[in-house]
């Protein structure tokens, strides 16, 4: 059984133990605290045209995002009306949630080993950094975490992912993901 007070998730552990010490050597930092490292990963369903018709799609969206981080979900809504899209202000849209610490690791590890293989005709990641040292990437489907039972599926989601990191660079970020063994494709 695990001991959940002595616990380090595996990617937590080997950021300390090698991807810190392969990053000062790369970038030849002189303090330890310039080394870049995982600041948080925000997952975002939105449900688009189905929540407005169907209000339950949107809490269905909820309650697959809670069972995918492993944390609760909140429900995103509609800052204005739009009379043309038929959506009222505070109508659920979508659901969010912003995973930090260890559940971070935890998530980042099954995106990584799990979720990211099980993709159909993957052939990698596709670069996309903002600039500033954060990553963003898109699924199409959210079935493909292990969490998700498909037989329990009414709707299928499409999911954004977005990994915030204290990199100043997009060659620093990406280093530190390749380090993690995000599969990117170029």
């Amino acid at each position: 059984m695990l001991d959940a007070a002595n616990y380090t998730p595996r990617l937590k552990t080997q950021y300390a133990d090698k991807i810190r010490a392969a990053l000062k050597e790369e970038f030849g930092y002189k303090n330890d605290m310039m080394i870049p490292k995982l600041e948080k990963i925000v997952l975002n369903i939105g449900c688009g045209a189905e929540a407005v018709k169907d209000s339950k799609k949107a809490k269905s969206a909820v309650e697959d995002l809670t069972a995918i981080a492993g944390q609760k979900a909140v429900a995103t809504k509609a800052k204005k009306s739009i009379a043309g899209f038929r959506v009222r202000e505070d109508m659920p849209l979508g659901a969010k949630v912003t995973l930090r610490g260890d559940r971070m690791y935890e998530f980042l590890d099954r995106l990584i080993t799990i979720a990211l293989p099980r993709v159909r005709d993957f052939r990698g990641v596709k670069p996309a950094f903002d600039g500033r040292g954060n990553f963003a990437m898109g699924l199409k489907e959210h079935i493909v975490f292990p969490e998700i039972d498909f037989d329990k599926v009414d709707e299928v989601w499409g999911m954004d992912i977005v990994i915030a990191t204290t990199a100043k660079t997009d060659a620093e970020a990406k280093s530190l993901l390749k380090h993690f063994n995000m599969p990117f494709n170029a």
